[in-house]
């Protein structure tokens, strides 16, 4: 598991035995989820995101860049509104769920195996099969 993934795993960890607070979870996370956008990857960090944005909105601010174009992402630090506290829970515990039970960060979903050209023949052959019989 990469150090980024581990560290969030340990903050999410940390927030569900209470030693760390929702605060720290959404610098964590935002962090995360906004440096890995760089490196094209986000780690199924998308509906904790999402219960954060809808909470608390407004976790980065973009900035300008001096040395070109782009923005430079920084994270905003303000309080996290207790009563969004329990669907930060749900939303982290389902999240750790998931990696403990697939031992990735987010499952890909599995598509039933394509029709190629292999499972057309097999499939003409028992048609020839079962209709000589």
């Amino acid at each position: 598991m990469p150090f980024a993934s581990s560290l969030v795993k340990d903050t999410l960890e940390g927030y569900l035995a209470g030693r760390v607070s929702a605060e720290r979870v959404v610098i964590a996370l935002a962090a995360a989820y906004y440096r890995d956008e760089v490196n094209g990857r986000r780690n199924g960090l998308g509906p904790l995101i999402d219960v954060i944005d809808r909470a608390s909105p407004g976790v980065v601010e973009l900035g300008s860049v001096a040395s070109g174009s782009g923005f430079a992402v920084r994270l905003v630090e303000r309080p996290f509104p207790p009563s969004d506290e329990a669907d930060l829970r749900r939303a982290v515990e389902a999240y750790l769920a998931s990696t403990r039970t697939t031992g990735v960060i987010s499952a890909p979903a599995t598509d039933p195996p394509s029709s190629g050209i292999l499972a057309r023949i097999v499939g003409a052959i028992r048609r020839l099969l079962t209709a000589s019989t």
